[in-house]
C-alpha cells in the first residue's frame, strides 16, 4: 500500500495550511468566540471558492470526487487553526448522508448548493437516553395523508443554529404502526414547530438542542425510499470521526510544536528548560503520541469504504487511541507552559480544550474500546 501523498494531496495540504496560518490567529478566534454565530460566512464563502466544500461530493453533482484521505488532509490543517466553520456539520456528515440515502432529483437539489456554499446542513440524531449508541432512537415519524409529522428531541446537534435545513433521524410510524426502520428527514430549520436552543461549545464553535412538535413534513421530506437509515448514520459517522480524528492530529502538532519553542526561550537558573533531560523525556514522548495518532487517522481514512466491519473497527480504534493521545499531548502542554498554560494569554488552554471536546464526541475512549472488542469478536 502507498501511504505517499499524490501531488495533488501536497498541493491541498500546503494551500490549506497557508490559508489556516494567514487568516486564522488569536484575534480572530477570540472575535468568533463572541460572535452568535460562531464562524465567518466571509470564510465560508472562501471555502466554497477554494473548492473545499466540493471536494467530498461526487463530480455528478457539482463537486470534485476527493476521498476521505483528501478530507483529512484538510480537517489536519483545520485543527492547526482551531477552524470553527461547520464543515464537518455540512460536508463530512450532511452532505455524505445525503448523498449515501437521497433520491437523484434530492441529490440534484441540494449537492451543489452545499459545493457553493449557499446550503449548510446540520444532522440531528443523538438523544439524551442513547447515550452513544446510535442505533437507539426516540424521536417518531408518523405518516400522515399529506407526507411526516415528526415529534421528538435531539440534543449535541453540531452547528444546528447556522443550519438552513437539518437532517433529523426518527422511527417511521406507518398506516400499520411502528415499522423497526430509521428513516432520515430534511427538516427546514425555520420551521415554525422546530424549537432551536444553542450553546458554545468547549474549545470554539456552537451546537444546540431541537425540540420537535408535531413537524409537519410533505412526502418527499423523506430522504431517499425508506429503507432503514441505521446503517447509512453508522458509515457517516465513522467518517465524521475520522475526519474529526485528522483535526486533533493537527491541534496536537500545534501544541508539540508551540510546547517546544516555549522551552527552547524560557529559562530556569540560567538555563532553557528544554536542557533538562526529564523535560526532553517529555517532549519526545508527546511527539511519539503525534506520530501514532496521525498514523490512526490516516488508517480509519483509508478504511471509510470498507466492509462495515473493518470500517467501524478501524473508526472505533482511532477515535479510543486519539482520544488517549489527546489527553496526554494536551495535558503535557499544559503542564510545560506552567500557570500560563490554562491563562487567556496563550493559546494552549482553547487547543486543550478543543482536545477535550473530541473526546467527548460520538463517544469517549471508553466507549469505543468496547465497540472495537465487541466488533472484534464478530469479525
Amino acid at each position: 500500500m502507498d501511504l505517499n501523498l499524490s501531488d495533488e494531496q501536497r498541493l491541498l495540504r500546503v494551500s490549506a495550511e497557508r490559508f489556516v496560518a494567514e487568516s486564522y490567529d488569536a484575534d480572530h478566534r477570540r472575535k468568533m468566540a463572541n460572535d452568535p454565530l460562531g464562524f465567518s460566512p466571509a470564510v465560508w464563502k472562501q471555502f466554497a471558492e477554494l473548492g473545499w466544500l466540493a471536494l467530498p461530493i461526487s463530480e455528478d453533482y457539482g463537486g470534485l470526487g476527493g476521498g476521505t484521505v483528501d478530507t483529512g488532509i484538510l480537517m489536519e490543517a483545520f485543527g492547526r487553526g482551531l477552524v470553527s466553520e461547520p464543515y464537518v456539520a455540512t460536508v463530512v456528515l450532511g452532505a455524505a448522508l445525503l448523498d449515501r440515502c437521497g433520491s437523484t432529483a434530492q441529490k440534484q437539489a441540494s449537492l451543489p448548493k452545499i459545493a457553493d456554499g449557499s446550503l449548510k446542513l446540520a444532522f440531528a440524531h443523538s438523544e439524551r437516553a442513547a447515550r452513544s449508541d446510535l442505533a437507539k432512537v426516540a424521536t417518531v415519524a408518523h405518516k400522515t395523508a399529506q407526507g411526516w409529522r415528526l415529534a421528538g428531541s435531539k440534543i449535541a446537534v453540531l452547528d444546528g443554529h447556522a443550519a438552513d435545513q437539518i437532517i433529523v433521524s426518527a422511527h417511521i410510524h406507518d398506516h400499520q404502526g411502528p415499522s423497526g426502520r430509521i428513516g432520515l428527514f430534511l427538516v427546514p430549520a425555520k420551521t415554525p414547530s422546530v424549537v432551536i436552543t444553542d450553546y458554545e461549545r468547549l474549545g470554539g464553535g456552537r451546537a444546540c438542542n431541537i425540540e420537535l412538535s408535531g413537524v409537519e413534513l410533505p412526502e418527499d421530506g423523506l430522504l431517499g425510499d425508506g429503507h432503514d437509515a441505521l446503517p447509512a448514520i453508522e458509515w457517516a459517522v465513522d467518517r465524521a470521526m475520522a475526519a474529526l480524528g485528522a483535526e486533533a492530529v493537527g491541534i496536537m502538532q500545534t501544541l508539540l510544536d508551540t510546547t517546544l519553542e516555549y522551552t527552547k526561550i524560557r529559562k530556569q537558573f540560567g538555563r532553557p528548560l528544554s536542557a533538562n533531560q526529564v523535560i526532553r523525556h517529555r517532549l519526545a514522548d508527546m511527539a511519539m503520541q503525534v506520530d501514532e495518532a496521525r498514523s490512526m487517522a490516516l488508517r480509519a481514512a483509508l478504511k471509510a469504504d470498507s466492509p462495515p466491519v473493518e470500517r467501524a473497527r478501524a473508526a472505533s480504534g482511532a477515535k479510543a487511541k486519539i482520544g488517549k493521545c489527546a489527553r496526554f499531548v494536551g495535558e503535557q502542554s499544559i503542564q510545560l507552559h506552567g500557570g500560563m498554560g490554562v491563562t487567556e494569554e496563550l493559546e494552549v488552554g482553547a487547543y486543550f480544550k478543543r482536545l477535550v471536546a473530541f473526546d467527548t464526541l460520538f463517544g469517549g475512549s471508553a466507549h469505543h474500546y468496547s465497540r472495537h472488542a465487541q466488533l472484534g469478536r464478530t469479525a
